[in-house]
């Protein structure tokens, strides 16, 4: 088949080269590819650490995508040639003051429920782990099972296999015969035919024409990047989460000897980096790895990620030849594997499991007429022939 898939995030490029490798014909449509949420991404794989309580929808995703990763980094490192600057050394999470430590043994608990390793530790065993953690620290998890990846290292072996396929034009409609999708209409007026439309764009979904109106928001978050200095490298060896005084922060350690830091989260407000955001992120950095205070700030970058009213993704048919894959807030690197095999599987119309399909059903916050939430559309991915339909309108 032939298929457009509009948007060139980690969602984005993931399922195009998925059907790649299925064999279809695959474009991507993005004026500026891996440059909006996909760039500031940390890219922690912490399917164990970042469980929260009354996110029962949302966890099995993480699962199953995180059991998904080891094949899917294998797959793109031999075929790219690329590291992804995927690491396994585990997560630990710690915390400052006795609230701080309940809320990590909570944390602790639904995780092992879940079925994952959480070792409980006081603060001098987690600086036996990571020596550069302050006096203040007090307590920690150490969920061993969670990874790591470099989304831009990702995003660029991504670009790499997929190649002349991307192109860096933006889209402004999905075009449409009376059997459904028939392609999109280009920013320059070209009209690009398709059997199927996948629409993995994010925020940007709002701006495309033709595609039913998406209940999502903008969560604004602001990341650092640290350069260590030689003399204290390796300043960490695995992800630190930290909640200080219930604020949380992380620190990401990469192979070239920067760290990334972040975890605000914020709706409204300033559209770029946030003074306060960047202050507090520093401060609580400070207090749970005294060495960041000697650090060299390389960048500050702040992006909107696109949020669901539950946290979930949108991720289903909406309508004949017409996918969107969207909502996943800050989970798209860690979902990125099971959200290109899913969507693989709905264009080529492959049945898929009905709990994932529930959970990620693009309606279920729309009220039917018969009062309960609309069924995620089903279709039958059409024959081996051209649709035929008209160009459109000032094309």
């Amino acid at each position: 088949m032939r298929i457009a898939v509009i948007g060139a995030g980690i969602i984005g490029l993931a399922t195009a080269e998925e059907l790649v490798v299925r064999g279809h014909e695959v474009t991507v449509f993005d004026p500026e590819p891996a440059r909006g949420a996909s760039l500031a991404a940390a890219g922690m794989l912490a399917h164990a650490a970042e469980m929260a309580w009354g996110q029962d929808a949302l966890t099995p995703l993480m699962q199953a995508s995180a059991e998904k990763y080891p094949s899917f980094v294998e797959r793109l490192s031999a075929t790219s040639g690329r590291s992804l600057g995927h690491r396994t050394d585990g997560t630990l999470s710690v915390g400052v003051d006795g609230a701080d430590r309940e809320a990590l043994g909570a944390a602790a608990e639904l995780q092992r429920t879940q079925g994952h390793r959480a070792e409980r530790l006081t603060g001098t065993a987690a600086r036996d782990l990571e020596p550069a953690l302050g006096p203040a620290v007090t307590s920690a998890v150490f969920t061993p099972d969670d990874h790591q990846i470099d989304p831009r290292q990702l995003a660029a072996a991504l670009l790499d296999l997929l190649g002349d396929r991307v192109r860096r034009e933006a889209v402004t409609a999905v075009t449409r015969t009376l059997e459904g999708a028939s392609g999109l209409l280009s920013a320059s007026g070209e009209h690009h035919r398709a059997d199927v439309v996948i629409v993995a764009a994010g925020l940007g979904a709002a701006l495309i024409g033709g595609i039913p109106a998406l209940p999502l928001r903008p969560v604004w978050g602001d990341v650092l990047r640290l350069r260590v200095p030689p003399a204290l490298r390796p300043l960490i060896t695995r992800t630190v989460r930290a909640q200080v005084r219930r604020r949380a922060v992380y620190l990401v350690p990469r192979d070239d000897g920067t760290i990334v830091l972040g975890a605000s989260v914020r709706e409204g407000g300033v559209e770029g980096v946030h003074a306060g955001s960047v202050l507090a992120l520093l401060r609580d950095a400070d207090t749970v790895v005294p060495g960041v205070s000697e650090c060299e700030i390389v960048e500050m970058l702040a992006r909107p990620r696109p949020g669901s009213p539950d946290a979930v993704p949108l991720l289903g048919v909406v309508e004949e030849g017409v996918l969107v894959a969207t909502g996943f807030d800050r989970h798209g690197v860690l979902l990125a594997p099971l959200a290109a095999a899913v969507a693989s599987d709905l264009a080529e119309g492959r049945p898929i499991d009905e709990n994932l399909r529930s959970a990620m059903n693009p309606w279920r916050f729309t009220a039917a007429t018969a009062g309960g939430p609309r069924e995620a559309a089903a279709w039958t991915p059409p024959a081996v022939v051209d649709l035929v339909g008209a160009r459109p309108k000032g094309s």
